[in-house]
């Protein structure tokens, strides 16, 4: 896996990877891999155990807890809180869209959702499970979720496998259309703003499309240095250097402070901003990308446009109706 993306973080680097010109429309339905396609009944799983808390040591922390799709699919925190008041590092980015993603987490280092969904748990400061043996057998020990397996998946089918396929399929469903921005670009051009248009032309004529491009404005799977441009301001202000990013994972120095592509989609209701939550509004958020990516200074103005450009990036969101949860009449697993 890594192999791919070290040609994939070359090519970027190098400016080899050819970006599609055309302004795109987000999709309304994203795709599953063959190995778990989407049915309602997957899905409906999916969500209760994103939203159980009894998934965690403590019986405190759900993926919700962190990854809120009440709000910007996040949790407004620089740094998000697990088990225990325990803090990461990193801010917890949106599940919002993650369909597109070509690779999941800050780092990248999940190929995909089903993946992503199985870390978590068993990471010691966020949900805090031992293993996924131990949080096995706790669904099977709840009735109702020995039904909702059988009705997704068939007779003994809970596992960590279907578990996380169950999450994955649920999180393809959480698409945020018919953004202004989806509207100007398939027709409407009163959908945005004289100063939305802008902002939208700047971003191009900055080059921010170059990495934040596609319809979900998170580029094809690329990796990016961040910053690319060292300053010792921004250095010092963000501790950005704190992180190495895809080296943590790696162990490489070559991948030093790479990072994913993070999309733009819906960003106006995600702050703070970065992979450490170092930035508190997307003026600030936008002002440090023109000086750390682009080594530009850019005027109140601009930022002004493309500010507004980024709000028009705020789509529709489902209605989303809370899970009744399984119940386990008279005890406690913690």
């Amino acid at each position: 896996m890594f192999k791919i993306r070290s040609l994939v973080i070359a090519l970027a680097l190098t400016g080899s990877i050819s970006v599609a010109s055309a302004w795109e429309a987000l999709p309304t339905v994203a795709p599953a891999p063959s190995d778990n396609p989407t049915t309602e009944e997957k899905v409906e799983l999916g969500k209760m155990l994103y939203h159980d808390p009894r998934l965690s040591s403590t019986g405190t922390v759900s993926c919700a807890s962190c990854h809120n799709t009440m709000l910007g699919g996040e949790d407004n925190r620089p740094n998000s809180m697990g088990v225990n008041g325990q803090t990461g590092g990193r801010s917890s980015p949106t599940v919002w869209n993650s369909a597109f993603n070509a690779v999941q987490f800050w780092d990248g280092r999940a190929a995909t959702l089903e993946a992503q969904a199985a870390g978590p748990v068993t990471n010691p400061i966020e949900m805090g499970m031992k293993n996924w043996d131990d949080v096995v057998v706790r669904l099977k020990s709840i009735e109702g979720y020995q039904v909702a397996f059988e009705q997704a998946f068939g007779k003994d089918a809970i596992s960590q496998d279907n578990a996380t396929k169950a999450i994955a399929a649920y999180e393809r469903t959480l698409i945020t259309p018919n953004s202004p921005y989806d509207k100007y670009v398939s027709g409407d051009k009163s959908a945005l703003t004289e100063q939305q248009v802008r902002g939208m032309n700047k971003v191009a004529e900055l080059g921010c499309t170059s990495c934040h491009s596609g319809p979900a404005f998170n580029g094809p799977g690329m990796f990016q240095k961040f910053p690319v441009h060292s300053n010792s301001f921004y250095a010092a202000k963000y501790h950005f250097k704190d992180d190495k990013g895809l080296a943590e994972v790696t162990k490489k120095a070559d991948d030093e402070h790479l990072w994913k592509v993070p999309t733009l989609r819906n960003i106006a209701l995600t702050a703070p901003y970065f992979h450490n939550g170092a930035a508190k509004t997307l003026d600030e958020a936008v002002t440090v990308m023109g000086k750390t990516q682009l080594d530009k200074d850019l005027s109140k103005e601009e930022i002004a446009d493309i500010v507004a450009f980024l709000n028009g990036l705020t789509g529709e969101f489902p209605k989303q109706t809370m899970p009744v949860l399984p119940p386990t009449p008279g005890k406690s697993f913690n």
